[in-house]
């Protein structure tokens, strides 16, 4: 597991706590809940991270000095 993995779980976590909180997620559609959240953070930062390639230019190669 990468840093990204255990990042996506720590937010998944905390967003499950707040909502268990709530009453909104409970023992019976708990293994639900968690997949939907967890692949949601993760489809946003990977798209966020995506976008943010294709709008950044490539970097400028100098040409070699003789």
């Amino acid at each position: 597991m990468n840093s990204d993995d255990e990042r996506f779980l720590k937010v998944t976590k905390e967003v499950l706590v707040k909502f268990i909180e709530m009453g909104s997620v409970s023992p019976a559609n708990f293994d639900q809940k968690f997949r939907s959240i967890y692949l949601t953070i993760k489809d946003t930062v990977l798209s966020a991270r995506l976008t943010e390639l294709m709008v950044s230019p490539p970097p400028q190669e100098e040409p070699p000095q003789k």
